[in-house]
């Protein structure tokens, strides 16, 4: 990550300094879910240069299918790391990624009435077409017409705020072990304590939502991660990541074709202790097998 993109974007909410620097690392990572997670980790002042780069993919709503945000992943990513630093012990780190992303998650919808993508942007990112839709209207209309900066710049402030609102929360809201799906899958592919904590919120749809699987996106982060360690500075391919195409095309075979979390479990998970026991019990025990044999 260069050093221009160290600015202090949510310390000035509402200001032209702070639009100016939102935007302006923005347009330095290239994405809407790197920029996120270098914009909370600045926050709380980490930098995790190669954990970042590798959250390039869940931009476009998690390869450009038009699901959540991009910038909601990447906030979970960095809560999770932040969330470990707090806490001694990783279940505790865990269930408070879980529940600091969720109120990240209704702020999101607070602003945008939505966390899908494709409705924010009203288009389509998985055609080429759409991709250069897109491209053009920056190019030729300006920054000022191109919806992510926009939102980007209104939200940072709000994403800052709720993330660490959820983050201050004490009370534990859980009875047993926080278990999450997506931790899971990456501690079995050998990620470290770390990276087990960041994915920890992706959880269930990404905070017990129910939408596109939360252990699809941790696989394809922690892949990614693999190869942004190898290649220091780099951005990782983003048209034609092949590792993360891989990924997604075996995910869609076991679950035939379905990627929202609600359909393919069946369940709507009301609190932490719903999921965890639900991954303990085998829920899911196929599809994160076969992500973790990819």
């Amino acid at each position: 990550m260069q050093n221009s993109k160290l600015h202090k974007a949510g310390e000035k909410s509402g200001s032209k300094e702070n639009h100016l620097d939102t935007i302006k690392i923005f347009r330095e990572c290239g994405t809407c879910s790197q920029t996120f997670t270098h914009l909370i980790n600045q926050e709380f002042n980490r930098s995790h240069d190669p954990e970042e780069r590798a959250m390039d993919p869940m931009a476009g709503g998690l390869m450009n299918q038009g699901y959540q945000c991009g910038m909601l992943w990447g906030t979970s990513l960095a809560i999770g790391a932040e969330s470990l630093r707090r806490h001694k012990y990783m279940d505790k780190a865990i269930g408070t990624a879980i529940i600091a992303t969720q109120h990240v998650l209704n702020s999101f919808i607070k602003k945008t009435n939505t966390v899908n993508c494709k409705d924010i942007i009203g288009i389509d990112l998985s055609k080429t077409f759409g991709l250069m839709k897109l491209i053009l209207q920056t190019t030729v209309q300006g920054v000022k017409n191109n919806p992510c900066y926009n939102l980007a710049e209104q939200w940072a402030p709000d994403a800052i705020k709720s993330a660490k609102k959820g983050l201050s929360r004490n009370s534990n809201q859980w009875l047993q072990q926080p278990i999450s799906c997506a931790s899971e899958v990456v501690e079995q592919m050998g990620a470290s304590k770390e990276e087990k904590a960041m994915v920890a919120g992706f959880a269930g749809g990404l905070g017990l939502s129910g939408y596109a699987c939360g252990a699809l996106s941790a696989t394809i982060w922690f892949k990614t991660l693999s190869w942004c360690k190898k290649h220091p500075r780099k951005n990782p391919p983003y048209f034609n990541n092949k590792e993360a195409k891989k990924i997604l095309k075996k995910f869609y075979k076991v679950t035939s074709s379905e990627i929202l979390c609600k359909n393919i479990s069946g369940k709507c998970f009301s609190n932490i202790d719903e999921h965890s026991e639900y991954i303990k019990n085998g829920g899911c025990k196929e599809l994160m097998n076969s992500m973790v044999l990819h």
